[in-house]
């Protein structure tokens, strides 16, 4: 599958698109989390937490759901390819672990601190509100650092079918001037009688 140019730069903004908000968002529930553990107001708690949990379950999984999309997308129908190149390949799979550790782990912390929020205690572990927004954060600024630099070259796949289609090149080639070889001599082979009876005639 190959996009057209013009479905490949829509790809490539609704990619990019999501991606800054993503980050953006994760850069917000950052900002959420450290209010609620540093504050000494039970309000202004709850009412970051409660925040943190709107973004979480409205806009955390969808814009993170359309950055995984767009970007296979984008891989599988580009000459990038899913598993040729290593920051492609490593890119695809952290992604997927962060959208994992989101489902799993941020979204049901964050629940259980509003609950305890809500009932009239205190934050019950910073790390609820904390380590879900760190560790996205660190993974998503990874991706974009790799997105960027591309280092690492090819995988093991993308090698050998670049020796594939370097050979079958080589061998288009050799194909080529044989054809192109054989066409002369017959050309050649063609001309021979011709010229005899040119000799013939003009003795």
């Amino acid at each position: 599958m190959k996009l057209s140019r013009p479905a490949r730069r829509a790809t490539l903004v609704v990619h990019v698109a999501a991606s800054a908000g993503w980050l953006g968002l994760t850069l917000g529930l950052l900002a959420l989390g450290i209010t609620a553990t540093t504050t000494g107001s039970a309000v202004t708690v709850e009412a970051s937490v409660r925040a943190m949990k709107l973004f979480a379950d409205w806009l955390l999984i969808p814009l993170a759901f359309l950055t995984l999309v767009s970007g296979l997308v984008l891989s599988l129908g580009t000459p990038w390819g899913l598993a040729r190149h290593r920051w492609v390949y490593i890119k695809f799979w952290l992604t997927l672990a962060t959208i994992t550790a989101t489902v799993f782990a941020l979204r049901p912390g964050v629940g259980s601190a509003v609950t305890a929020v809500s009932a009239g205690g205190p934050l019950p572990d910073a790390g609820d509100v904390l380590f879900g927004p760190i560790v996205s954060l660190s993974a998503y600024l990874f991706m974009t650092v790799i997105s960027v630099l591309k280092p690492w070259g090819l995988t093991r796949h993308g090698r050998r079918l670049r020796e594939q289609k370097s050979a079958g090149q080589k061998s288009a080639g050799q194909q080529s001037v044989r054809q192109k070889s054989r066409g002369q001599k017959i050309s050649a082979a063609d001309r021979k009688p011709v010229d005899a009876e040119r000799a013939s005639q003009t003795a």
